[in-house]
């Protein structure tokens, strides 16, 4: 089991990469929220990995968000989660809103979660079954559009 660190009072990136993290990566990682100025430290001191904040292992970069950096990294190539990290970038990338037609409304459903102030753990509990279901329609609309071609 590996430790997964990143900034406190999470939004779009810091929630979907825990959900890609558990499903395609490391299903028993243990996630950790702290300090944006303490990720580093911490996952130095812990020996964890870091995520979404400056200078971390894993973010932003390229054009990327996290969670599409953290695809190529480990060569996800699910068609899938491929598609749910286009409607990701577009919620936590603001340059690129519309970069989907779900996007925005991914964007509303993180920024509920956050302003629900109920605790990091808990905001992540409760949001990852949106990704699940986020990641099911995304398989439905891979699995319909090959059926069509």
């Amino acid at each position: 089991m590996a430790t997964w660190v990143t900034r406190e009072r999470p939004k779009t990136d810091r929630i979907a990469c825990p959900w890609l993290i558990q499903k395609f990566i490391d299903g028993d990682a243990e996630f950790v929220y702290v300090p944006a100025d303490e990720v580093l430290a911490v996952a130095e001191r812990d020996g964890a990995h870091s995520f979404d904040a400056p200078g971390a292992e894993y973010t932003h970069r390229d054009g990327l968000c996290t969670f599409e950096v953290l695809l190529e990294e480990y060569g996800i190539e699910d068609p899938a989660v491929r598609m749910l990290a286009r409607i990701v970038h577009g919620a936590d990338i603001s340059d690129d809103r519309d970069a989907t037609p779900q996007s925005r409304g991914l964007l509303a459903v993180a920024e509920g979660f956050h302003l629900l102030d109920v605790g990091d753990h808990r905001q992540l509990e409760l949001s990852l079954p949106v990704y699940d279901a986020m990641y099911a329609w995304c398989r439905n609309e891979v699995s319909t559009t090959r059926a069509a071609a």
